[in-house]
């Protein structure tokens, strides 16, 4: 008697679980996928075409520029045409090749020495603070038609910048030191354009 009881009460539960169930799925039909029309299709281009230029703004803005070479005072390094990387963050020390402006010009340099550093220039060769400085290639470089005369205190947040080319002047021995806001950032790649 107790088992058919519990049988009878087991019933029910499974019951009322049953219609639950029923009750609940025909409360909540199953959603049908809304088809993408062409305008939603073209508002999602347009918002990732807008993501990605001010990407690449905020790279080619504040991180990375993008030069090609006019001229061959960087020569051997970068010869005239070369495509030109440069980091804006790259910390700058000295012998560092870098892309400075000039007088709205863009220009090619190696970095000789920092504010408050005195340079001076012999015959072959270059001293900063009394000391040679060390250059994987030794250029001749003379002083001969420089604008600025020497020995030269370069002035604070500036950069004494030469051409590795030293036969061309058109540096700080004719410009004098060159702020550091106007350098565009050190040059981390560069590649052959022309001869390919």
């Amino acid at each position: 008697m107790a088992d058919t009881e519990t049988e009878a009460v087991i019933t029910t539960e499974t019951e009322n679980a049953a219609d639950t169930v029923t009750e609940t799925a025909a409360a909540s039909p199953v959603k049908k996928k809304k088809k993408r029309t062409a305008k939603s299709y073209m508002i999602a281009f347009f918002i990732k075409l807008a993501a990605t230029a001010l990407i690449l703004w905020i790279v080619f803005t504040f991180i990375a520029g993008v030069h090609i070479c006019h001229t061959n005072s960087a020569h051997p390094a970068i010869q005239d045409g070369d495509f030109c990387l440069t980091n804006r963050l790259a910390k700058l020390k000295q012998g560092t090749m870098v892309v400075y402006k000039h007088d709205g010009k863009v220009k090619f340099g190696r970095i000789i020495a920092f504010g408050g550093d005195k340079v001076e220039i012999f015959n072959d060769y270059i001293l900063v603070n009394d000391m040679a400085i060390s250059e994987d290639v030794v250029y001749p470089t003379s002083r001969e038609g420089a604008a600025v005369s020497f020995p030269y205190n370069v002035p604070d947040d500036c950069v004494f910048v030469m051409n590795d080319f030293r036969s061309d002047i058109s540096d700080s021995r004719t410009y004098g030191g060159i702020p550091l806001d106007d350098v565009e950032g050190a040059v981390v790649f560069t590649m052959r354009m022309r001869g390919i």
